[in-house]
């Protein structure tokens, strides 16, 4: 099968579109032969050896596709499912545990379904598993038109909160569109100083991000970050919770995900569909840190 694997790390030029093995589903597996992936910030982060991952390795967590060969129970041939890949998602065959996929909805599209996993599970368990955000609440949302950003605008909307969104100039009308009652452009104000009392400030940003939320948390608050270390010892001064959150696979959320995607409550944002060849583009725009929404890879149609 054709597939990207990643030799040794460095740059795009690492990724090489080769011929490698199909591989084989294990007991409690399935084989899925993979209609699309999506391409998420820690695709990168370990082409360029940030995270350690033995190689050669196939990225890619994200996949949607169709199921060949089934070890698992609640799975069968045909099945239209989606999740995270055991064996790597940038290839025409992926295996994945069956607790870690759904299968999709029809009124979901495969590009749609490939988008959810890693950044729609992040953003809902940083919000509601991590930040216990509740309606009539006031939720902060950094970095509001990313992958992950874009997902917690909307899930924190249904959930009947009060949404603010950060970005640059550019994304105002569209994280607005997405629902945010309010918009802080981060070019033209201290998000610090613009916003104060909300309950729940989740980062998707990192860096200096981080710290400048802090003053827009309510006393009892919490922040929530999954781009770096939290200030916990700054925010602990201010009254504040500061947690790094890490995603889990949960079938269950994946699941409730894309019933609000099927019903049309939430929009999956897919900034751009490239070939799987294509993946080293992919990968120069993700890393720029200005996709709006979604980057996915198509593999078979």
């Amino acid at each position: 099968m054709q597939a990207v694997v990643m030799h040794e790390t460095g740059d795009a030029d690492v990724l090489r579109y080769e011929e490698i093995d199909r591989p084989e589903p294990g007991d409690g597996e399935v084989l899925i032969k993979v209609h699309v992936a999506s391409v998420n910030p820690a695709d990168w982060k370990l082409r360029r050896g940030f995270m350690n991952k033995p190689l050669p390795t196939v990225l890619g967590y994200d996949v949607s596709g169709t199921v060949e060969t089934s070890r698992a129970d609640g799975f069968a041939e045909g099945d239209e499912v989606f999740g995270s890949s055991a064996s790597g998602g940038y290839a025409e065959y992926s295996t994945a545990s069956a607790g870690v996929i759904a299968k999709k909805p029809e009124g979901v599209s495969h590009e749609q379904a490939a988008a959810i996993p890693v950044a729609g599970l992040t953003a809902w368990q940083a919000l509601f598993d991590r930040g216990a955000l509740r309606s009539g609440q006031t939720a902060l949302i950094a970095g509001a038109a990313g992958g992950v950003g874009h997902f917690a605008v909307q899930f924190a909307k249904v959930a009947g909160a009060r949404v603010i969104g950060t970005g640059s100039t550019r994304n105002r009308d569209f994280v607005l569109g997405l629902g945010a009652d309010e918009y802080v452009d981060y070019t033209q104000q201290d998000v610090g100083e613009a916003v104060s009392g909300a309950d729940v400030a989740f980062d998707t940003v990192g860096g200096d991000t981080t710290a400048s939320l802090l003053p827009a948390v309510r006393e009892g608050g919490m922040l929530v970050t999954i781009a770096g270390a939290p200030p916990e010892e700054v925010a602990r001064g201010r009254g504040v919770r500061a947690e790094l959150h890490v995603m889990s696979p949960k079938p269950e959320q994946l699941a409730r995900i894309a019933e609000l995607v099927a019903s049309g409550d939430v929009r999956v944002e897919i900034a751009e569909a490239m070939p799987l060849a294509d993946v080293k583009r992919a990968h120069e725009l993700s890393e720029s840190g200005h996709v709006r929404g979604k980057l996915v890879l198509t593999v078979a149609t």
